[in-house]
């Protein structure tokens, strides 16, 4: 990418180091004031989205790593997000978009007395920013402008300068935070893998053919007390794939693609476990960790049926990626500590359902 910044850009970078930290509240209005059509009462990000039940099991070298309940070997059930990335309420499923995958884990058979973990990640492998002060600055910069679109010879220039050009507009599509988020990519180098990958990564075929990352680093302890930082991530059994680019996008066929699916047999996910080592880093979910890292299979994620209560299932149940349970502790990443209060603030917003946070996350 071009390292030379644009003026507003630069602006932007100077306000980076002169604002203070923001509350959980300016977190989640600055996502909402991205998305001038939000409906209030919705959720500010990942507004559109489906509920999905199903069961996790643990793999035999699971507790061997980890004590948390959920790893000790017994079936436990699960409910399952899935949703497309954007603050919108009008649906584009065939857009180029990150979708996302929320998981609770219930370590009680009576669901009712609210034991249970979540499990937040998504269709990019790293986060945009390392701090709340730099999400407000990304947000600003990820204000919605009018499309255009780029000349053939323009978008030669951009790969020149080794910048990502610019898609052409869909169908029907005013207005669109691209041009924004590679300015600001521009002028802030650990948001350029993150911004280069959402400009890439395209539409899935299905929620349950893509591979979702939870980017935070957590610590795990075992049985032993042996304690490992940790990064967390859903690898798809079927495999991941993605619409073709250069047809007609859909606006709606991921919902209903999952239902059909469901109908005819389960979906399954593997739990990868990948355990940092000295060097990694570990509060920063900007920056991957090396591929050559060792990766544990977890367990296994069957799928059986859409809810029928979508109310109680997508749109009233609350996730959190605080709430945790003995063995799983956060990490000292500004982000994940952040989200802790930001999504509470974004549950009381929308009317969400309650629960307990674990682990002294309270």
């Amino acid at each position: 990418m071009d390292d030379t910044p644009s003026a507003s850009a630069q602006n932007l970078a100077a306000q980076d180091t002169a604002a203070p930290d923001p509350s959980p509240s300016e977190l989640v209005q600055a996502i909402i004031d991205d998305f001038p059509d939000h409906k209030p009462g919705t959720r500010p990000i990942h507004t559109v989205g489906v509920g999905v039940e199903g069961y996790f099991e643990a793999s035999d070298v699971a507790p061997t790593y980890c004590r948390a309940k959920h790893f000790s070997g017994e079936r436990v059930d699960v409910s399952v997000r899935f949703s497309n990335g954007s603050g919108s309420p009008v649906q584009h499923d065939g857009w180029n978009d990150v979708r996302g995958m929320a998981t609770r884990f219930y370590l009680d058979l009576d669901k009712e007395k609210k034991e249970a973990t979540d499990l937040i990640a998504m269709t990019l492998n790293g986060f945009f920013v390392p701090t709340t002060r730099d999400f407000i600055a990304f947000t600003t910069a990820a204000r919605q402008r009018p499309v255009r679109k780029e000349s053939p010879w323009r978008k030669i220039l951009d790969m020149v300068q080794l910048k990502p050009p610019l898609r052409d507009p869909y169908p029907g599509e005013k207005a669109s935070a691209d041009a924004g988020t590679l300015e600001y990519a521009n002028a802030h180098p650990f948001a350029q893998l993150s911004v280069f990958q959402s400009s890439l990564i395209g539409a899935p075929v299905s929620y349950v053919r893509a591979a979702y990352h939870a980017v935070h680093t957590f610590i795990v302890t075992n049985q032993d007390g042996a304690r490992r930082p940790v990064r967390f991530a859903w690898k798809p059994v079927a495999g991941v794939r993605n619409t073709d680019p250069d047809t007609p996008p859909v606006d709606n066929y991921l919902q209903g693609e999952l239902r059909e699916r469901l109908k005819q047999w389960p979906a399954r996910f593997l739990l990868m476990m990948t355990i940092g080592e000295s060097g990694d880093a570990l509060d920063d979910p900007t920056i991957p960790w090396p591929a050559k890292r060792v990766r544990v299979v977890m367990g296994t994620l069957t799928l059986t049926k859409v809810a029928e209560d979508q109310e109680a299932a997508a749109e009233r149940i609350s996730f959190n990626p605080w709430r945790l349970v003995d063995g799983i502790e956060p990490s000292d990443d500004p982000i994940l500590r952040a989200r802790r209060d930001a999504y509470e603030d974004s549950r009381k917003r929308r009317g969400g359902t309650a629960c307990p946070f674990s682990n002294g996350a309270k």
